[in-house]
């Protein structure tokens, strides 16, 4: 059989619910999956036509080696997403370039090493006149690192800046766009740059608990018809990428002040994909990967 690898890491490995019907849909598909550590020592990427990337849930404080694994990796296989694609997505600075194209984007202002975290907290305050507003690193995944504030908790949330620039981390700061508590984030995912299903995550931020330390914070899930201008916004973000069409990305939207969708970020390394609350969708992405397996010759 044609074998691919699904990309993991160890801690990830029993929190990732797309293993399974992903696993499934692959062998329908004529396909023999394998599930790997991305750091596993041990494993001959040779061996496999192809290696996706799936939940390498641990790489943001491990940036570097990631990185250098990808580009080392996509010397012995096929790696998807590739490596220029993973460099660009897995630093939020990307959300500058999106809204300099024109895509709708939450406000964000970057704080770097060597920055005063008082002095930038503040100015950005003043610039936005924001309530309540979110400190995050401009390199993370699944909530780790991100907290919301609101006023009153200035001094709290520069320490929250100072300790992420001390560790040599660039930093996110944006307004806390509070319709999401009632509406949620709105998650599209594509295929081959085709609308496959959208799910509804519940708030993620809630105010006064400060930064998760798990994997990635708890989320409640559910499927989610998304709207004509969520759509919009997702295919606008797919044609703003500097690149060609990905295997997979996932928008994650949230509604502005005035109702209206922006982009909060695009997912194209690890993300979760929800198959669970999307029936045949594990089968989409598989015969999209099928397509793609490079030739025997390789």
């Amino acid at each position: 059989m044609l074998r691919v690898a699904l990309v993991s890491a160890r801690a990830a490995r029993n929190h990732d619910e797309d293993l399974a019907p992903l696993l499934a849909a692959l062998t329908e598909a004529g396909v023999e999956g394998a599930v790997a550590d991305w750091d596993d020592p041990g494993v001959d990427w040779t061996e496999y036509r192809l290696a996706l990337l799936r939940s390498t849930w641990d790489y943001a404080e491990r940036l570097t080696e990631f990185l250098a694994w990808a580009d080392r990796t996509a010397t012995l296989t096929t790696l998807i997403n590739p490596p220029a694609v993973i460099r660009w997505n897995t630093d939020k600075h990307y959300l500058a370039e999106l809204a300099r194209a024109g895509v709708p984007t939450v406000p964000t202002w970057f704080v770097e090493p060597g920055d005063r975290a008082a002095e930038e907290l503040q100015r950005f305050l003043t610039e936005q006149g924001a309530a309540e507003w979110v400190v995050k690193p401009a390199v993370g995944a699944g909530s780790r690192d991100a907290a919301r504030y609101a006023r009153g908790e200035e001094r709290t949330a520069s320490g929250h800046v100072e300790r992420l620039l001390s560790a040599g981390r660039s930093v996110i700061l944006q307004p806390y766009l509070d319709q999401v508590d009632h509406r949620g984030e709105t998650a599209l995912i594509y295929f081959s740059g085709r609308f496959s299903h959208a799910i509804r995550k519940g708030p993620l931020l809630q105010q006064g608990t400060g930064p998760t330390e798990a994997l990635f914070a708890a989320e409640h899930i559910v499927p989610r018809m998304p709207a004509t201008e969520e759509l919009q916004v997702g295919d606008r973000a797919l044609a703003a990428l500097p690149f060609g069409v990905p295997l997979y990305a996932r928008v994650d939207l949230i509604p502005a002040a005035g109702g209206n969708p922006c982009l909060l970020e695009i997912e194209l390394t690890e993300p979760s994909l929800f198959f669970a609350h999307a029936p045949g969708a594990a089968a989409r992405l598989a015969n999209q990967l099928r397509s793609r397996l490079p030739p025997l010759s390789r």
